[in-house]
Parts: C-alpha cells; sequence; structure tokens
C-alpha cells in the first residue's frame, strides 16, 4: 500500500510547492519580475525535490502516463483550494463541471472503458 500512496503523497506535497511558484507572486505584483522569478525559481526547487522522486518511486506501480494523470488531478485540486484559500475566489459551478470532466478522462487512463 505504501509503494502505491507514497508517490501520491509526494506529488501532493510537490504540488503545493510549485503553486505557489507560479501563482503565489500574483499577490506581490509590485515586486520586481527578476526578484519573483528568482524566488519562484527556489520554491520549485523544493517542488522537485518531491516529485523527482514521486515518480521514481511511482514508475514501480504506475504507467507513466498513470503519474501524469494523478499529478494533473493532484494540480487541479491543489489550484482550486490555492485560489479559495489564498485569493479568495469563489468555487463556481462551471469550476466543478470542469473538474469532473477531467476526472472522468483520468478515469480513462486508469481504467479504460474503450480496451
Amino acid at each position: 500500500m505504501t509503494d502505491k500512496l507514497l508517490p501520491i503523497l509526494l506529488l501532493l506535497g510537490s504540488n503545493v510547492f510549485m503553486t505557489f511558484a507560479w501563482y503565489g507572486h500574483l499577490k506581490y505584483k509590485a515586486s520586481p519580475l527578476w526578484v519573483v522569478v528568482l524566488v519562484s525559481w527556489g520554491i520549485a526547487f523544493f517542488e522537485y525535490c518531491l516529485a523527482v522522486p514521486a515518480n521514481r518511486i511511482g514508475s514501480a506501480v504506475y504507467s507513466p502516463a498513470q503519474l501524469k494523470t494523478i499529478q494533473e488531478v493532484i494540480t487541479l485540486i491543489v489550484f482550486a483550494a490555492f485560489s479559495v484559500f489564498y485569493f479568495g475566489e469563489k468555487f463556481s459551478i462551471s469550476y466543478a463541471v470542469g473538474f469532473v470532466l477531467i476526472a472522468a478522462g483520468a478515469y480513462c487512463v486508469f481504467r479504460s472503458p474503450f480496451g
């Protein structure tokens, strides 16, 4: 069970770091762009420290397509929470519908109804 769960937990952590690296600076638009880039790179280092082992460990139990799908679904979940709690955005029904459609695509990767 750990072999299946550990990559997911590592990808969850890596996505938290990456979401802050990519979007956290939007609250600090007065900061010079070069500073934002350097800070984002620093944050992204920690993302890589989690994502690379997640994919290495996960490749023992998941295919590359499954690992990428897991990462994308986690990215959406993390970003949705980030948008609500960090930026104060409302989670709309259109977001929910879009995420359900993406989840349907993820289902096809893991349990392909097409053979």
